[in-house]
């Protein structure tokens, strides 16, 4: 069976207080033996541990997400830090830019992001990036602040800017987004960027592959999304699972087959 890792999965949100057992069991049973699960603010890091402390597939990581400002305070980037040295995760995220919200405060969003990505690099982790309408301004602290490199996760970009990030040693995030018809961006860059720069994620329950329309995603769906990959690039399916796995192995530095 292809073994598959979802590098970005909210296993630990409301959405699945109904069914969290069958969904995670739903996903180990189709081959996704590994669900990093990342925080969103500190009131949810309880929450994300408790998922990681009773799926042993699941993974934390630790962030304070940029559309949350409204709940963030300076003082939790001390409640962050002391959570990653309580509970290493393996990777300091979601963190990241997003200026597609309605008047997005640039400059608080932007303080958080370099305070976490000087987190990140103190304690020598990959960060998770959150980004919309804001490449440009992330590669500018990226390569001001050098990081171990990380996924811009849900990427939507140009080619230009995928290619800085593989430069600056990230992989690029690819899920449900990119399975809809009309996604031609997300499609070319799916089919031609290079497969060591690709990893895979749900970002459960949101961003839902077209086969779900607009029901609630979930990490189970991540081998389909991975035939999709195979399809546009016109390789097998185990070839997908065996890069991408093994991308994301060498990002979070997890030991471990590449199959199962």
């Amino acid at each position: 069976m292809p073994f598959f890792i979802d590098t970005h999965c909210h296993l630990d949100a409301a959405e699945f207080d109904a069914d969290r057992d069958a969904e995670y069991a739903r996903a180990v049973a189709g081959g996704v033996a590994i669900q990093v699960v990342p925080a969103i603010s500190r009131d949810n890091f309880a929450a994300v541990a408790a998922t990681c402390e009773r799926y042993p597939g699941c993974l934390p990581a630790w962030g304070l997400h940029p559309m949350l400002l409204h709940v963030h305070r300076p003082g939790h980037l001390a409640d962050l830090r002391a959570q990653i040295e309580l509970l290493r995760p393996v990777a300091v995220g979601e963190i990241g830019l997003d200026f597609f919200v309605e008047d997005p405060d640039r400059a608080a969003q932007e303080f958080f992001l370099v305070e976490q990505l000087k987190l990140a690099r103190d304690h020598d982790l990959p960060v998770l990036l959150h980004c919309r309408r804001a490449n440009d301004e992330l590669l500018k602290h990226l390569r001001r602040i050098g990081v171990r490199g990380g996924i811009a996760h849900a990427f939507n970009g140009s080619r230009q800017q995928a290619d800085a990030f593989i430069k600056l040693g990230f992989k690029l995030g690819f899920g449900g987004a990119f399975t809809w018809p009309r996604a031609n961006n997300l499609r070319r860059l799916a089919a031609e960027l290079p497969l060591d720069a690709i990893v895979l994620e749900t970002d459960s329950p949101d961003i839902p592959p077209v086969w779900i329309g607009r029901g609630r995603n979930a990490p189970g769906e991540l081998p389909r999304i991975a035939q999709v990959l195979a399809e546009l690039r016109g390789i097998d399916l185990g070839s997908v699972a065996e890069a991408t796995t093994r991308n994301a192995r060498e990002l979070f530095r997890l030991a471990g087959p590449q199959s199962a």
